[in-house]
């Protein structure tokens, strides 16, 4: 047994039809978008010429302007096959922690700013102690060799004056 690869016109020109190919087009109709996605009329791609029709037989969309025409009927289909439209891939834990981590740390720093510029000064104080407690941990983190450090970074990204400073 020898195994070939054809385009589908040249599968076609020597009679080779595989009854279990694969359409992708059928697989995600089949995983519970019943409702009838055909418009009333047909759409057809103004760049590469190529229908609806022919995406739900093949599966395969012509060129880049297809995903954009068929968006509609393409969103759905993947909302079936996938938690969410953008991949989100997979990280190592260290850096994955790193991440949420710093991204905790940026919100804190947003919290921070806003409770100053409210006059909340009891909740700024509480906050400020956050952001050290947790940059405390991510130093300790970095010194044991677990994450990279990238330079010295801002414990506070605004800047205080010395008056205000001395309140605290």
């Amino acid at each position: 047994m020898q195994k070939m690869n054809f385009c589908e016109a040249c599968a076609q020109k020597k009679g080779i039809n595989d009854p279990a190919g694969f359409a992708l087009a059928e697989l995600l109709l089949g995983l519970g978008l019943t409702q009838d996605t055909a418009p009333t009329r047909e759409l057809t791609c103004s760049a590469c010429g190529f229908t609806q029709s022919q995406f739900k037989k093949t599966g395969r969309l012509g060129c880049g302007a297809c995903y954009d025409l068929f968006i509609e009927e393409l969103v759905p289909m993947l909302r079936n096959m996938h938690p969410c439209l953008a991949h989100v891939g997979k990280m190592p834990r260290r850096f994955a922690q790193e991440q949420k981590n710093q991204e905790s740390m940026k919100l804190l720093q947003k919290q921070l700013q806003k409770a100053i510029a409210d006059e909340e000064y009891e909740k700024a104080a509480q906050l400020r102690d956050e952001i050290v407690a947790l940059h405390q941990a991510l130093s300790a983190s970095a010194s044991e060799g677990h994450s990279k450090t990238r330079g010295e970074q801002k414990l506070f990204p605004f800047e205080v004056s010395t008056a205000e400073a001395e309140i605290h």
